[in-house]
């Protein structure tokens, strides 16, 4: 049978003459508008955003919203703002025609929601609408009902100043898209969502929304935004409000990032407004996903309610009609600004990660966090407790649950740890240390050489062992001297316990050396642009690679050599490993090299570099770190302690896990029901 159909069988063709000419028409209003609705008018959500934002352009001060059956049945905006005069009704309902664009060249510095003077005419074509409106001293309103495109003459009608617009029966006239809508609850549930976006863009205005005959919302104008954000999501998402503000002349950033403890599985609760628009942009999730890099574990995303406020010339909101796409005449500056504004308010931010309620950052409360929050580097570790007999522990634990403060016998004062250099073995003096000392494995401060200087962990353990009652004994008499502090003591060998000022802290010990020397690493190869320290193989050795992993690693041959592993192909799907990290020796370099291009396959089709090296640095610090279930000396648990104040971010993990829990004396006040009882 021939592939193509005979000329007779196509529609439209005659079988002699060939294809029949056809003749070109302009199509009548009420088809285009029906057209132009498909694109408009998506849902009954994209009716309730563009009759709100209508409102909103008016210069209302109070706003409500009824709807019915998921807004298929029902949809009624009414609002107190500018009205529309009764001669302009007809001119309201019809396609392109807008008060908003009062000249050509306003369309290029547009400072209102709409502008496209779509939407009207679009929801009339495919619903039964009234509308009903009265400006500011006439004595009478005008009406105007519409029944799927067909314009009714308007008349008068009784009505406060403002506008009521009822938009009923939604797609009756075009059942095709009718059908492809979802239940009442679901739809109901989108114009929830696009209420939310417009009410939090605009906490000056009082909204109501109303479902049936159950009041929904009442949210009454604020001037705290922070108010408006708990009225929608409660208030844990409120209590961990991180207040963020810059200014870089004409770009504005503000409002609020969520801590990284309280995340979501998706990306719906970042609430970016543009000039007051709510938008989607990549670049600027992006941006936001960087100012989280290694704060939340993967699959995680960030919470924020951001305002971005620049010149509207800067900006091009005609790119679609739904208008949430948006074009930035320099979007690199406006990336940029995003990105370093949360990242400087972390950096001035106690990023605890708390158990418990009552205890979290409050948003517009800086002066509710702890006194570490004012600086980069927190306050020292208080006292001691480990070390003593079993009953003087249990002693020490009592006297601090009462507040009581601890016995000068057993424990010494407390001093911040620029007061301990000369009685704790600091990070440095531990790099440099014989062979005989104590070495924490965590240590990487170079040494004479050029050498990163980090020692195995299992070099550490080589010392000859110390039984349990001699260490006892030994830190007894450390102890007995009144300037030695301890600082924590390790549990079920992964989780050090310790103590602040303000409470109590269990530290992961494979999450805060993970961190550690993912700092050091970075800080050398990122800040230094050096390679890390490589240990050359006596014999080459070669590793059968799948295809996709051979290519890999040649495509990114040179960051790889950045972090100390160099390849070469030896064909056949073969490459040879001439050199690998020196601060991974324990390793097979080949398995060392999957490790890493897992790393690299997973970072997506054409990954940045810079994304790439950082994948590469987590992993190779996550391989060097110290692991849950390996026993720790108290001089190892002291330069952990110590390096973990020296770098930022501490608190996470490169992977996004906290490095530690936080307990507050309040909080263990009350899961053991002392709040009342302080004196027993």
């Amino acid at each position: 049978m021939p592939d193509t159909a005979p000329l007779s069988a196509l529609p439209n063709v005659d079988p002699v003459t060939g294809p029949a000419t056809r003749e070109i028409r302009q199509l009548p209003p009420h088809l285009v508008n029906q057209i132009a609705a498909g694109e408009v008018i998506e849902r009954p959500a994209s009716v309730v955003k563009e009759l709100l934002e209508n409102s909103i352009d008016a210069g209302s001060h109070r706003i409500e919203l009824t709807i019915e059956g998921g807004g298929i049945e029902l949809i009624r905006v009414s609002d107190d703002g500018c009205g529309i005069p009764p001669e302009q009704l007809p001119l309201a309902v019809t396609s392109h025609a807008t008060s908003k664009l009062p000249d050509d060249e306003s369309l290029f510095h547009v400072g209102t929601l709409g502008f496209r003077g779509e939407a009207l005419a679009s929801i009339a074509s495919v619903s039964q609408t009234t509308i009903r409106s009265r400006c500011e001293g006439q004595s009478g309103g005008g009406q105007i009902d519409v029944r799927g495109g067909v314009v009714e003459s308007p008349g008068p009608c009784g009505c406060p100043v403002g506008t009521v617009i009822e938009v009923r029966n939604l797609f009756f006239n075009t059942p095709v898209r009718r059908k492809f809508l979802k239940t009442a609850q679901t739809e109901r549930g989108h114009i929830v969502e696009a209420f939310t976006r417009l009410a939090l863009a605009n906490p000056k205005v009082h909204f109501v929304l109303r479902s049936g005959e159950r009041e929904m919302y009442d949210l009454l104008p604020t001037t705290r935004w922070a108010d408006r954000i708990e009225a929608f999501f409660g208030t844990d998402v409120c209590d961990a409000l991180i207040p963020v503000e810059s200014d870089d002349g004409p770009i504005q950033v503000t409002g609020y990032v969520c801590d990284p403890s309280v995340s979501r599985g998706n990306n719906r609760m970042q609430y970016l407004f543009l000039n007051g628009r709510h938008i989607r942009d990549r670049a600027l999730q992006h941006a936001l996903g960087e100012a989280y890099r290694g704060m939340l574990m993967v699959g995680r995303h960030p919470i924020c309610f951001l305002r971005l406020t620049m010149p509207a010339d800067l900006i091009d909101v005609n790119v679609h009609p739904a208008k949430l796409e948006v074009r930035f005449t320099d979007s690199g500056r406006v990336y940029s600004r995003l990105l370093q504004s949360i990242r400087q308010r972390f950096l001035a931010t106690d990023i605890k990660h708390r158990v418990g309620v009552g205890e979290s950052i409050q948003g517009d409360a800086p002066e509710a966090m702890s006194p570490a929050s004012a600086g980069s580097i927190p306050t020292g570790l208080e006292e001691v407790v480990l070390g003593l007999p079993a009953e003087a522990q249990r002693q020490e634990v009592i006297a601090w649950a009462r507040g009581d403060q601890p016995s000068a016998a057993s424990v010494p004062p407390f001093r911040p740890f620029s007061d301990q250099a000369s009685v704790l073995p600091s990070a440095a003096a531990m790099g440099n240390a014989s062979p005989t000392d104590s070495v924490a494995p965590w240590d990487t401060t170079e040494p004479a050489g050029d050498s990163i200087g980090v020692t195995p962990h299992a070099a550490a353990l080589t010392e000859p062992a110390v039984t349990p009652q001699e260490e006892v004994d030994d830190r007894q008499s450390q102890m007995a001297s009144p300037s030695f502090c301890y600082l924590g003591f390790q549990i079920h060998n992964r989780y050090l316990v310790t103590q602040d000022q303000d409470g109590m802290i269990v530290v992961d010990q494979h999450a805060l050396h993970e961190r550690v020397l993912y700092e050091r690493v970075c800080e050398k190869v990122l800040g230094n642009d050096e390679p890390l320290e490589r240990q050359q193989l006596l014999v080459p050795e070669p590793v059968t690679l799948t295809p996709a992993e051979r290519t890999a690693a040649l495509e990114h041959a040179e960051v790889l050599t950045r972090i100390g592993l160099d390849v070469e192909d030896f064909g056949d799907g073969t490459l040879v490993i001439h050199s690998y990290p020196a601060m991974l020796p324990k390793r097979p370099p080949a398995e060392m090299l999957r490790t890493l291009l897992e790393s690299v396959l997973g970072a997506g089709r054409d990954p940045d570099p810079k994304d790439i090296l950082n994948r590469l640095l987590s992993t190779i610090a996550c391989k060097a770190a110290v692991k849950a279930g390996d026993p720790l000396t108290p001089e190892e648990i002291t330069s952990l302690l110590e390096q973990k104040d020296l770098y930022h971010d501490t608190h996470h993990c490169p992977h996004g896990r906290p490095t530690a829990l936080f307990f507050s004396r309040k909080e263990l006040d009350r899961m053991f029901g002392r709040m009342g009882h302080r004196s027993v």
